[in-house]
């Protein structure tokens, strides 16, 4: 009885290091649906900004046009065969890194994408409101450039 509970034991916390180290100390990343993250960020920028009723719903339908093409679907899937917000990758094979006019054409992209978002804020924003947007968007290209995504911090 006695072996049975210790081969139980040792079994139970073989599984459980294994399960841990499957994925390298870190908590599995879940991937939102484009409708999902425009719903968040609206609500955060609701919340952030005081938006009254009528902002909210027409900020919703801008963020449910934008999302996955601007922010959080920027740079994703650069590499072949990882599903970026357009799905494919224009020939590239899996792990293959794109070349630079590829990536300088999809960073054009997303400034181009970035500046129309930024048109339809100014449209549903008063004038105060915006100013607080610009301003929070200073302060997080601030932090994205000293590494803010967890990334090495520079000039400290």
């Amino acid at each position: 009885m006695k072996k049975l509970m210790m081969t139980m034991v040792a079994a139970l916390l073989m599984s459980a290091t294994a399960m841990a180290q499957e994925n390298n100390g870190q908590r599995p990343q879940r991937q939102m649906d484009p409708a999902e993250m425009a719903k968040a960020q609206t609500e955060r920028m609701a919340e952030e900004y005081g938006l009254s009723a009528e902002q909210k719903d027409k900020l919703l339908e801008v963020n449910t046009q934008y999302a996955g093409k601007i922010r959080m679907g920027g740079m994703r899937g650069m590499r072949g065969g990882q599903g970026g917000p357009r799905g494919g990758q224009g020939g590239m094979q899996q792990g293959e890194r794109p070349s630079r006019e590829q990536m300088e054409a999809r960073m054009k992209e997303m400034r181009e994408n970035q500046e129309a978002y930024k048109g339809e804020l100014k449209k549903i924003l008063s004038e105060e409101q915006f100013k607080k947007y610009e301003e929070a968007e200073k302060q997080r290209m601030e932090r994205f450039g000293r590494g803010g995504f967890g990334g090495p911090r520079r000039n400290q």
